[in-house]
Order: C-alpha cells, then sequence, then structure tokens
C-alpha cells in the first residue's frame, strides 16, 4: 500500500505545479478572470490530495 501512495506523490505533486502554471499563464496574457478562477480552485483542490497523499506515505514509512 505504501508504494503505491510514495509512486502517487510525484504525480500529484506534477499535477499541481501544471494547474498552477496554467493559472498564471492565463492571467499574465490576459485571459478570461473566469478561467483563471477555475484554475485556481483545481489548484487548491490537488495540494490538497496532494497533502492528504504525502502525509498518507509518511504514515505508511513508519508502519
Amino acid at each position: 500500500m505504501g508504494g503505491v501512495i510514495n509512486a502517487m506523490v510525484p504525480v500529484a505533486l506534477a499535477a499541481v505545479a501544471v494547474v498552477l502554471c496554467l493559472g498564471l499563464w492565463n492571467m499574465m496574457r490576459g485571459g478570461s478572470p473566469n478561467r483563471s478562477q477555475t484554475l485556481m480552485r483545481w489548484r487548491i483542490i490537488l495540494q490538497f490530495a496532494a497533502i492528504i497523499l504525502i502525509m498518507a506515505s509518511v504514515y505508511f514509512l513508519k508502519s
């Protein structure tokens, strides 16, 4: 179980980075504010998921 979670952590961190870059790119080029807002909301959700995965990884590492 811990191995699967450890493999998912980099994927979650990469997803956060991609969504962050897309949101910043949209804001810098003067894109739709609604799209930027949606991307930033997805970033928050993905960050939450990444934190949960990291905490689970630490938990299973100790077990």
